[in-house]
């Protein structure tokens, strides 16, 4: 038992993966002595997987920064903010004005996505820089996802999901939410909600290469030949017209392009396809049968489905399948959620809209197109290396770690090496930052609001929830909202002593004048008292679709009614959004864009190719998500996880024991492997986790260095990548393998 005298609780949501779940914490002498799942959490109910238990390892965790570093003669040395900040005005700016605003490239990383502070202001920095040059980890992850959805529906974020309390078939390509707890689809519990599908009497049929946790607790698993899903989603979208399953129900009139799918799918019958995805086709069909004859199903791809080369195609048919059959928008079908705050698809004239405009400019030297304002991640270091106009010189990183998430980190290593200058942003000094002349370090998150920007718009349930931050910063450390807005004051030649929270009101100003006209003063005089990210959530939560609208309706929510709900508030179930949500000019699902149905002639050619002997595939884990976590003892104790899965005849055709090393070889790189041979693994098919490989040199993650592991990106090819959405090929790269 924990004594109660001087001890706190608080409550904050868990900033470590799309769970979002809510925690409870005991605090001592501001120090967390427990930490456990909030039971009356609106959102999550109670559950908790180890990384909300690790937050206290990551406030603690000596390797994390707390002031700036300054590389000095090749070495870093503590600094001021002070110093840190004249360090980049000194070099920054004389950089841009000599070589141009593209000279300057930006990288974001994924721990973004859960500091508001990064997420809100990002943009800003962005716009002060001006350049062309900006890439983030979405191309190394659902850049696919986003670009399907933003053609049919009109927004990038538009992602349905599952409604998985209220559905009766559920079929899970590429994802494994048992362990992900969701990943575009945020579904604490999965684990929970998944067994009282079945004990209801639904059905969960898994598509995977490896036989995942989600797979093992499901009614049936069927293999897949990693980057087979085309051809698998090809086929089940031909059986549906084919066997006349198609019913798309009250969606019919809010379709454009049914016809031209028909026609597009006709060469791709089961019967043709199947040899190329390892699956047969009454498999094919019975599954297409079993989703069409349910009273209510979904389709569900994820990590696998788009980290592939046919990522974009991928996305775009299973959003088709649930059109197809009835089940896009529709209780216990794939739902969207409606986000009470920071959501496009819920402001402005519903029904219709501008849509996404793709292509806009092409990268300097591999020509590849921008979408959503970035290009791919792994044109990175070409940009560095090539010389001409536009060559980027200097990097500034946000919480990114491309050396070890991107395909061929030594050649980006090498890269920031040939950087006139970089600056990171970064709470660690790690196999990136350590290129950097200037480490800026980000707060912990036990110190900071948090509030989800991103993740509610595709929630299981509609919910708002807000922490405060829970331990004092220390008074010298600025929060990352304004490291970011000092940044873009010296991008924009105000310089590093630029009243920033002056920069900030005038800019809030704008943005109110810009979207409520007369009424700005009001708006404004009720922020008063609110700043920086506090202000933008009251705003965004007051004139989003549950908000009070500044006293018009008085029982809707507003910032201070969350605050004082420390489990949230509750918004009820997913319900039907369309045509509301709908974004594209016409007003209406468009289920054939045209640059789509001009991506399947690569499926006709890729059909004719030979399939690789030997190929690899990444691997979630519960106790893993990004690189850093391997720094944190609560999720890095027991056994060694960075392992090789090998199927049993695998291993015996290639000499493999369980618990020996052998090599991997594969885009003319090699990486040294623990094996594990294991039932799991498709035949031809071997699996390691993605995030590891702390052996280099430079890097201060001391307790990840002790089982550094190998890292499974080196052994990818940097140009293999979808040329629709840009995303990396990360799953099925062709290997050769040998015991060592």
């Amino acid at each position: 038992m924990i004594p109660q005298d001087d001890v706190r609780t608080a409550h904050r949501i868990c900033p470590l993966c799309e769970a979002c779940c809510g925690l409870e914490l005991k605090i001592r002498d501001n120090r967390v002595i427990s930490i456990r799942g909030h039971e009356e959490d609106v959102f999550s109910r109670g559950y908790i997987c180890p990384k909300g238990a690790s937050l206290k390892d990551l406030h603690e965790d000596p390797d994390r920064l707390r002031v700036p570093l300054v590389k000095r003669n090749g070495r870093f040395e503590e600094a001021s903010w002070e110093e840190a900040f004249a360090e980049i005005e000194r070099r920054l700016p004389p950089l841009m004005a000599e070589h141009g605003k593209d000279a300057v490239a930006l990288t974001i990383g994924n721990p973004s996505a859960h500091k508001i502070g990064l997420l809100l202001y990002f943009s800003r920095l962005a716009k002060a820089l001006g350049s062309r040059n900006v890439f983030s980890a979405s191309t190394l992850d659902q850049m696919p996802k986003q670009l399907s959805v933003g053609l049919m529906f009109g927004h990038w974020l538009s992602f349905p999901v599952p409604d998985i309390v209220r559905s009766d078939y559920l079929l899970i390509i590429g994802g494994n939410p048992m362990v992900s707890n969701g990943s575009l689809w945020t579904v604490p519990d999965y684990r929970g909600k998944a067994k009282a599908m079945r004990a209801r009497g639904g059905r969960i049929v898994v598509i995977d290469p490896r036989r995942t946790e989600t797979a093992e607790a499901a009614d049936k698993h069927h293999f897949i030949r990693p980057g087979g899903d085309v051809f698998f989603l090809l086929g089940l979208v031909h059986a549906l017209f084919d066997e006349g399953l198609v019913r798309p129900g009250r969606l019919a009139e809010h379709l454009n392009g049914m016809e031209a799918v028909r026609e597009a799918v006709l060469p791709y019958a089961p019967e043709r396809i199947a040899a190329r995805c390892a699956m047969s086709a009454s498999d094919i069909r019975g599954i297409a049968r079993e989703i069409a004859g349910a009273e209510r199903a979904a389709v569900y791809g994820r990590i696998g489905t788009c980290t592939q080369e046919f990522g974009t195609l991928c996305s775009w048919l299973i959003d088709v399948i649930n059109v197809l059959t009835g089940n896009l928008d529709r209780e216990g079908g794939a739902m969207f959620s409606r986000a009470p705050a920071f959501a496009a698809n819920t402001l402005g004239k519903p029904g219709s809209g501008k849509g996404v405009s793709v292509g806009r400019r092409k990268s300097r030297v591999a020509g590849a197109p921008e979408v959503m304002g970035e290009f791919p991640m792994a044109c990175l270091a070409e940009e560095i290396e090539t010389p001409g106009e536009g060559q980027v010189r200097a990097l500034l990183t946000l919480a990114s770690n491309p050396v070890l998430s991107a395909p061929n980190g030594a050649r980006i290593a090498a890269a920031l090496d040939r950087l006139d200058f970089m600056v990171s942003v970064d709470i660690y000094l790690n196999e990136t930052t350590r290129h950097a002349d200037v480490i800026l370090p980000g707060s912990s998150p036990l110190e900071d609001l948090h509030y989800d920007v991103a993740f509610p718009q595709f929630a299981w349930r509609n919910a708002a929830r807000m922490s405060e931050a829970v331990l004092p910063r220390d008074p010298s450390h600025p929060p990352e909202w304004q490291i970011l807005l000092r940044l873009a004051a010296i991008a924009e030649g105000k310089g590093a002593d630029a009243d920033v929270l002056r920069m900030e009101d005038e800019n809030f100003a704008g943005e109110v004048r810009r979207a409520v006209g007369e009424h700005a003063d009001a708006v404004l005089a009720a922020s008063a008292g609110l700043d920086g990210p506090k202000r933008q959530i009251d705003f965004a939560l007051r004139m989003g679709p549950y908000g009070d609208q500044y006293g018009r309706r008085p029982d809707g929510i507003s910032l201070a009614k969350v605050m004082d709900a420390p489990g949230g508030i509750d918004l009820g179930p997913l319900q039907p959004r369309i045509p509301e949500l709908l974004r594209t000019p016409s007003g209406k699902i468009e289920l054939a864009p045209e640059m789509l149905l001009a991506d399947l002639a690569r499926v006709d050619a890729a059909l004719e190719a030979p399939a690789p002997e030997l190929v690899i595939i990444g691997r979630r884990q519960v106790r893993s998500c990004n690189s850093w976590m391997h720094n944190l003892p609560t999720l890095a104790k027991g056994a060694f996880r960075c392992t090789a899965l090998v199927h049993p005849s695998d291993a015996a055709r290639l000499g493999l024991t369980d618990g020996g090393m052998a090599r991997v070889d594969g885009a003319g790189a090699r990486i040294d492997v623990v094996v594990q041979v294991s039932e799991e693994m498709m035949p031809g098919v071997v699996s390691l986790p993605h995030g590891w490989g702390h052996d280099l040199p430079g890097a201060r993650l001391s307790l990840a260095a002790e089982r550094p592991g190998a890292n499974i990106n080196a052994v990818l090819d940097d140009g293999g990548r979808d040329p629709l959405s840009g995303n990396s090929v990360l799953s099925g790269g062709a290997i050769a393998m040998h015991a060592l």
